[in-house]
This record gives structure tokens, C-alpha cells and sequence, in this order.
């Protein structure tokens, strides 16, 4: 039995509430900009040019529309462990996200060093510590749609990202509890 638990962008602090596992994520754009799981809240944020429809490669833009989780990516040197009913893997420093719409990989995982736009999985700054890999145009894959779409962890600041969505590292560890492979995200613009 599915239970309809939502995810918001609404104002609020981080609180705690009983583990279940949630179908739906649901993101709102600016101002409120606060993800919300029952009484689970804390703020979020989301691409530097806010959330479009006609997401493109580069433009800064979040995707929006109903997407699924795929998986957990963790850096296992800082994070010992995840506890989630999502498919969970540790990065490693050669890993990476092609993000050039010319390479057959486009938008999926890569073994570095390679030549070409990518992203760095294993990177310095944390905000790859935890990272959902977020179903957007991975199936069928269309070259110049936008790729690496992740939640992952926010800066201190809450400052925009490239056009994911991201949330406190704390949030996060309890949010993954909450989440299987039933459980997508909706982004609203």
C-alpha cells in the first residue's frame, strides 16, 4: 500500500517525523524555496535561472516536470554509510557525469580522465558527499536536453546551483530514508 506523503517547497525548519517511505517529492519554485516531507522540512535550492520547461545544456535552469529517483551516489570516505531503500553505490575519484550533448555517453556516469564537458563526482567542496541521481532525460537520453540533474548537498549559503536542487547534508541523510523506487520529484515552475 502506497502512502501519498508529499515533499513541498514551503517555509519551515528542519523537524522529524516517522520513516515512511514517500511517493512523491514535490519542489516549488522561488520564494519559498523549502522542501517538505510531512513534518520533515528545511530549505532548498535550485538552478540560478530558476526552473524552466524548455531546459537546455548549461542554461542554469532546474527541469521542471514529475521525474523518479534511479539511485544514491556517496562519497564513502566522508559518509560511512546510507540508509535508504533507493539503490545506493559509493563514488570514487575517477568517476564523473558526461555533460557534453556530442559524446554517446551524454548525461550518464563516465570514468575519468576524459576529454569533453563533465562533471567531477569526487569533488572537494561536499556537495557531492550524497547525490540523488534524479530520472530527468535518461530514457530515452536527447542530446542537449540538460544532464546531471541531482539533489545533492547545498552550500552554507543556499546559494543556486547549475540546476539541480539541493538541501542541507542533515536533511538529506533523513530525507534518503524516506525515499525507494517508487518515489519521484516534482518540479513546478
Amino acid at each position: 500500500m502506497r502512502r501519498d506523503v508529499l515533499l513541498s517547497a514551503v517555509g519551515g525548519m528542519a523537524s522529524r517525523s516517522v520513516v515512511a517511505p514517500v511517493p512523491l517529492i514535490t519542489v516549488s519554485p522561488p520564494p519559498s524555496r523549502t522542501l517538505t516531507c510531512g513534518d520533515l522540512r528545511a530549505p532548498c535550492a535550485i538552478g540560478r535561472s530558476g526552473v524552466r520547461a524548455d531546459k537546455r545544456e548549461g542554461d542554469g535552469a532546474t527541469p521542471s516536470g514529475r521525474f523518479p529517483l534511479r539511485r544514491v551516489l556517496f562519497r564513502q570516505d566522508r559518509i560511512p554509510t546510507i540508509t535508504s531503500h533507493l539503490p545506493v553505490s559509493p563514488i570514487g575519484v575517477r568517476d564523473g557525469w558526461s555533460t557534453d550533448p556530442a559524446d554517446p555517453s551524454y548525461n550518464q556516469m563516465v570514468t575519468l580522465p576524459r576529454s569533453g564537458p563533465h562533471e567531477e563526482m569526487w569533488r572537494a567542496d561536499g556537495l557531492y558527499d550524497v547525490v540523488v541521481v534524479i530520472g530527468y532525460n535518461d530514457a530515452p537520453v536527447v542530446a542537449g536536453k540538460g544532464s546531471a540533474i541531482f539533489l545533492h548537498v547545498a552550500r552554507r549559503a543556499m546559494s543556486p546551483t547549475d540546476g539541480c536542487v539541493a538541501v542541507p547534508l542533515a536533511f538529506m541523510l533523513e530525507l534518503l530514508e524516506r525515499c525507494d523506487t517508487t518515489t519521484f520529484i516534482e518540479i513546478s515552475s
